[in-house]
């Protein structure tokens, strides 16, 4: 049976309201163009094209996803398309969050704690799919990711079975147990520089934007993290590190992130240190 090609996927997705992008092999989105490399343009702040960058290809991972036909098929979207292996989605875009159950093990535990709803089967487990949105979270428990607000998950299908509402059960795996030993942060600075602790480069919300993609970008690293955390690291205080604008609260929530990829306080700091030196902060 001849199947549909990834871009024929996407444009019925999109014209049922589920933000796309296109994945390349490994399941992953294609990296960001020069421009764009180190999200010094801004990144983009949701799924939609408009914002402050305003590169018009496939950059940005999750944030790229979109339900604009004409973007889907833009010229610069078609060299993507030509070397897609499958469909991605923003299922916080879609109102959506995916409970993604790696292993038998994962499946057992949610059929035993979590309500049932529409089901789709994986590679090697089953998306658990649930109406409503949270903040993404990787390994809240052996083999469970959740995937829905500024993160994107492959889309493998339609399922099975009634779509319910997110549960509370979903909500609290993602709630982190405080861990002073582990969270507590060192003595790390940047310049303080001359923004009187504002960011001068857009409004607010740019500061804001900037960490929440670093956040991401750590949460998504599957290899490499050590060289992701740097990177992320890097990207910020390439931004920020000079106009008085990071708070100790910033860095805490990348260290934070860093650390629920199983990075120790010892190579957040080194890696934070390393950074600044490199930007001579």
């Amino acid at each position: 049976m001849h199947q549909p090609s990834p871009l024929r996927t996407a444009l019925r997705l999109a014209t049922s309201g589920v933000p796309v992008l296109a994945l390349r092999r490994g399941k992953v989105p294609f990296g960001n163009c020069r421009t764009c490399t180190g999200n010094a343009c801004g990144g983009r702040p949701n799924m939609k094209t408009s914002g402050p960058c305003d590169c018009p290809g496939v950059c940005h991972a999750w944030a790229a996803a979109t339900t604009e036909t004409a973007v889907i098929t833009s010229p610069a979207w078609a060299a993507a398309w030509r070397r897609a292996v499958c469909v991605g989605y923003h299922p916080g875009g879609a109102g959506l969050t995916v409970v993604d159950l790696d292993n038998a093990d994962a499946i057992a535990w949610a059929r035993e704690n979590l309500p049932p709803t529409r089901t789709v089967p994986t590679t090697r487990g089953e998306h658990w799919i649930y109406r409503g949105t949270m903040g993404s979270s990787n390994g809240v428990r052996p083999g469970v990711d959740i995937k829905s607000l500024m993160s994107y998950a492959r889309y493998l299908g339609p399922g099975t079975g009634t779509m319910t509402a997110l549960p509370d059960a979903v909500r609290a795996l993602a709630v982190k147990k405080p861990s002073p030993a582990r969270t507590a942060l060192p003595a790390v600075a940047v310049s303080a520089g001359s923004g009187g602790g504002q960011c001068p480069h857009r409004k607010p919300a740019f500061l804001e934007r900037g960490i929440a993609m670093a956040e991401q970008r750590i949460a998504e690293a599957s290899s490499g993290v050590h060289a992701t955390v740097y990177r992320a690291f890097l990207a910020v205080l390439s931004t920020h590190g000079r106009c008085g604008c990071l708070t100790d609260t910033h860095i805490a929530r990348l260290f934070a992130a860093a650390q629920a990829k199983g990075e120790t306080l010892r190579h957040c700091t080194d890696a934070w240190t390393n950074a600044l030196t490199r930007l001579g902060l």
